[in-house]
């Protein structure tokens, strides 16, 4: 298992502060249970955004490797479409009368 990085301890710790806090302030619990509750629920939140910070980089290394490897489809019919306009450009002039006989 990979070992957590600080950006994950940073963004989850002050996840688990600032959604506690916020909980607390918001909901008035005041009874051991409702306070444990927020905090528990705060702790999860935290341990949430700490597991998903690296998902986009991941995201976007994926993205990158196959779309480097091989032109895309589009790419492929624009080309094509362009090699048949200039097919039917040099076809234009078969049938127009020649100076040399």
């Amino acid at each position: 298992m990979p070992h957590p990085t600080a950006a994950q301890f940073s963004y989850g710790s002050v996840t688990v502060v600032l959604s506690a806090f916020a909980m607390l302030l918001l909901s008035g619990a005041e009874s051991g249970i409702g306070i444990a509750a927020v905090c528990g629920s705060a702790l999860a939140l935290g341990l949430l955004v700490a597991l998903t910070v690296q998902l986009p980089a991941r995201a976007k290394s994926a993205k990158r490797t196959p779309s480097s490897t091989a032109p895309s489809a589009a790419a492929r019919t624009h080309r094509t479409v362009e090699e048949i306009e200039l097919a039917a450009a040099r076809r234009e002039h078969i049938g127009e009368h020649s100076l040399h006989r």
